[in-house]
């Protein structure tokens, strides 16, 4: 499976997100953003559930690049400590049982499973209970 976007994983099994530590002020972020701003740095595996929301409903195509089918899913907004908060979905967990302040873990997720070359989006699920 190969990333959505380049520079998004690191090259290591397991993979780690890719962010960027701003050379001026020390700040993490990410993605890391092009250019010689920021250098590149692994973000920690683990994290807690900040906030989320359910997307009920298919984004518009482009920029959205998954399957025509659409299921619901959860976007997460994960923070992962003394780092940055990120972006991603939440998956093997039902939609009643998540909570704020779970513990979660980076498993990168295929986009589109069904197709040949699937490409691989972030993804985080819980570290323990309340799995679907």
């Amino acid at each position: 499976m190969r990333a959505i976007a380049e520079g998004l994983f690191t090259d290591e099994t397991p993979p780690r997100l890719l962010g960027g530590r701003e050379r001026q002020t020390g700040r993490v972020v990410f993605p890391c953003p092009a250019g010689d701003s920021c250098d590149p740095v692994p973000l920690s595996r683990e994290g807690t559930l900040w906030s989320y929301t359910v997307q009920r409903y298919r984004p518009k195509t482009p920029p959205y690049a998954g399957p025509e089918a659409f299921t619901p899913w959860i976007v997460a907004y994960v923070e992962l400590p003394g780092e940055v908060i990120v972006e991603a979905r939440l998956v093997d967990v039902d939609f009643g049982a998540v909570e704020i302040g779970m513990p979660v873990r980076l498993v990168p997720l295929a986009l589109d499973p069904e197709v040949a070359d699937p490409l691989a989006i972030p993804a985080f699920a819980p570290m323990q209970g309340a799995r679907a």
